[in-house]
């Protein structure tokens, strides 16, 4: 029997910004059952930090594709309300808020939701508090919203 087998992939997703709006970058960090890590992330030269942090999430589940329980921990309460449940009143609503305005960033959330599934579990850490993958993610998304290209490592 295959210890990992039925371990969830998890991602680390984090989003950051130079000025908001500004260049921003966004971080993925992928941790599979067996041991193996990947980490992802790219420059967006005019953005804000909410777009970057669902960004992030998206380019996460794309590239997870159909490896089955994923676990996405996020520093973004943004995000993780969002998508579990902000997202169906806007839906509801016409993609309108309480406030009766435009949800900002539909684009993306319509995107998120495409990838989002039951299989997804949603959890928040605090962000600068010490989490391996949470710190990992922070350091290549600001490293990406300043112009550097970051060492990613890709041991998937």
């Amino acid at each position: 029997m295959n210890p990992s087998a039925d371990r969830p992939l998890v991602i680390y997703s984090d989003g950051a910004c130079s000025g908001n709006p500004g260049p921003g970058g966004w971080a993925v960090v992928m941790r599979y059952p067996d041991g193996r890590t990947l980490e992802l992330g790219d420059a967006v030269p005019d953005t804000t930090n909410n777009r970057m942090e669902i960004q992030a999430a998206i380019e996460g589940l794309k590239a997870a594709g159909d490896a089955g329980a994923v676990v996405m921990v996020t520093d973004s309460e943004y995000l993780r309300k969002g998508i579990t449940e902000w997202i169906h009143g806007w839906k509801r609503r016409g993609w309108r808020t309480a406030a009766k305005k435009p949800v900002l960033n539909q684009d993306l959330w319509t995107e998120l939701d495409g990838l989002n599934s039951s299989a997804v579990e949603w959890r928040y850490t605090r962000a600068h508090a010490g989490d391996p993958g949470n710190e990992r993610c922070d350091e290549i998304a600001h490293a990406f919203s300043q112009g550097w290209e970051p060492q990613l490592t890709r041991t998937a």
